[in-house]
């Protein structure tokens, strides 16, 4: 067995004596064929260990809820979990690989490019496009805090542009939509329990508007403690740190057992637009609304060309005849570089993704979708304590191999914006792009791509980047900015070309309030050389 195979089994059978006759009965044979036999026994009877202790100590987390409504719910989204964690532990035993030589490139029929359908007719307006619009959802992940930019609640509330936040965005988007089709587009968040009370508070102020919100909460699993394969909360009540939410490939179990897909499907809509709640380029796009209906694609995923900054996203593969998403962290070792060729693999994935509605329900009731489960190790401090813990996570992109006619769509870069950092930030603030009706739209006087950002430490949280940068340079002509150490930005500041900006350790760079830096390099001392 591998090594780690060999540190799961032998964790599951500490202090299990009497199961540890297999494991002497395994050293005593001699004979090779029998060695692998009674090591696949040895596998498959840990397995139904770990899977029985994890069993009973996920019924005991819900005998101390009173209410029978809450306590069904709650074992509903357990029982949820204890199927991710049984095929997590026979995919770990088993050692599971993908076989590179069945991993092509995606067939021309798999990835449509985006400029044939513009080429084609465009819906009548706007009767024809409200027809297309009638039957349109639109779902926002919303389960990631701002804490990684130093920020406390969700993400979604953080001001990107002009006073408006990434959800003030979004709802104006939507409603522009539905006032200049006379649609009725319904907007739905998926919350996790880290944003959901904080959401639920912050859309009261968008009652009287012209649009129809709806949120659900994702489900709430158990982190796993890594040295005992047990969950970490001791009851149903245990603080936030023991739970997480078990990444977006838990859209499908959640809108279902939230009563969501129903309801979206009662109300005659069939096609869901998702999107990440960070990404400002994911609006609605009535061609591809349009090329989804007519093509009777189930589920399609927009992708666009890779970059080298774009090297370890998720890529659209044919696997063994079926389009398929590839991560990363699926690659065999000896094929990353491969996998980061953006000869080979010329395309990433966006997460903008179509679905049908219809399809969602037939999947989940089948019980068809095994997504990828992606190990996530985490440290947590509980009771003054460091403690390993392992969450079990998935991905909706990975759904893609379920759904019949899937298709890729190889969209312009314009629809991938996401803002991840505050150099993200920096960007979609300045005068490369201009706000309309809830949009961004990248300024007629750029030319080629955006420019490459790179913010040190110093501007990691939006308080310091605030202070450091309390006026937006103008970055128009652009190419590269790095900017790393104690630095400062005055008003009116123009940068071009490439700009570096290194200040070193105990000492200051204030950028003058009207200077122009083009093409250079500036140290500690303020120098300006030719770069």
């Amino acid at each position: 067995m591998h090594s780690q195979q060999q540190t799961l089994v032998y964790r599951l059978f500490y202090n299990l004596p009497t199961l540890v006759f297999l494991r002497k009965r395994k050293d005593d044979m001699s004979d090779k064929h029998v060695r692998m036999h009674s090591s696949f026994a040895l596998d498959r009877a840990s397995t139904n260990v770990a899977a029985a202790q994890m069993r009973n100590a996920l019924n005991k987390l819900g005998e101390g809820i009173a209410d029978t409504k809450q306590r069904e719910s709650f074992e509903a989204e357990m029982d949820g979990f204890f199927e991710l964690y049984q095929r997590y532990l026979i995919s770990t035993v088993k050692g599971e690989k993908l076989n590179w030589a069945n991993v092509h490139t995606p067939t021309p029929e798999e990835v449509v490019d985006y400029s044939k359908l513009r080429a084609q007719k465009e819906p009548e307006e706007p009767e024809s496009a409200k027809k297309y619009l009638s039957k349109l959802g639109v779902l926002k992940l919303n389960g990631g805090l701002g804490t990684s930019m130093g920020c406390v609640g969700p993400k979604s509330i953080i001001e990107v542009r002009e006073g408006k936040s990434f959800l003030d965005l979004m709802v104006r988007q939507i409603e522009n939509l539905n006032r200049v089709y006379g649609a009725d587009v319904p907007f739905i968040l998926m919350n996790s329990f880290n944003t959901d009370s904080d959401t639920e508070t912050i859309i009261e102020k968008y009652k009287g508007h012209n649009i129809n919100i709806r949120s659900f909460n994702q489900s709430k699993y158990p982190r796993i403690n890594k040295d005992t394969l047990l969950p970490i909360p001791e009851s149903a009540q245990d603080s936030p740190d023991a739970w997480y939410p078990p990444g977006h490939g838990d859209i499908f179990e959640s809108m279902y057992r939230t009563g969501v897909l129903d309801e979206l499907i009662n109300a005659g809509k069939e096609i869901l637009f998702v999107s990440n709640g960070d990404n400002l380029g994911a609006t609605v796009d009535l061609d591809i609304l349009k090329y989804m209906i007519d093509s009777d694609s189930e589920y399609i995923m927009e992708i666009t060309d890779k970059t080298r900054a774009d090297v370890k996203g998720g890529t659209i593969i044919n696997y063994n005849g079926n389009v398929q998403l590839l991560e990363i962290a699926q690659v065999p070792k000896e094929h990353v570089e491969e996998f980061k060729s953006i000869k080979k693999f010329k395309y990433f994935n966006t997460n903008n993704l179509w679905i049908n509605l219809k399809a969602i329900k037939r999947v989940v009731e089948s019980q068809e979708l095994k997504l990828e489960i992606l190990p996530n190790p985490k440290s947590i401090v509980r009771g003054g304590k460091e403690t390993q813990v392992l969450q079990l996570e998935t991905a909706v992109g990975a759904a893609i191999r379920y759904f019949k006619n899937a298709k890729g769509v190889n969209v312009p870069r314009s629809r991938f914006l996401p803002v991840k950092t505050c150099s993200d930030l920096l960007l979609v603030k300045s005068d490369l792009y201009t706000l309309q009706r809830g949009t961004l739209v990248l300024s007629p006087n750029r030319y080629g791509g955006v420019p490459l950002i790179k913010l040190g430490d110093n501007f990691k949280k939006i308080s310091d980047f605030q202070k450091r940068i309390p006026h937006i340079p103008a970055i128009i002509e652009l190419d590269h900015l790095t900017v790393t150490g104690n630095v400062y930005f005055g008003k009116n500041v123009e940068l071009k070309g490439t700009v570096i900006i290194v200040c070193e350790e105990g000492n200051k760079i204030q950028i003058p309030p009207g200077s122009t830096l083009e093409n250079v390099v500036i140290t500690g001392s303020l120098s300006i050389l030719e770069h």
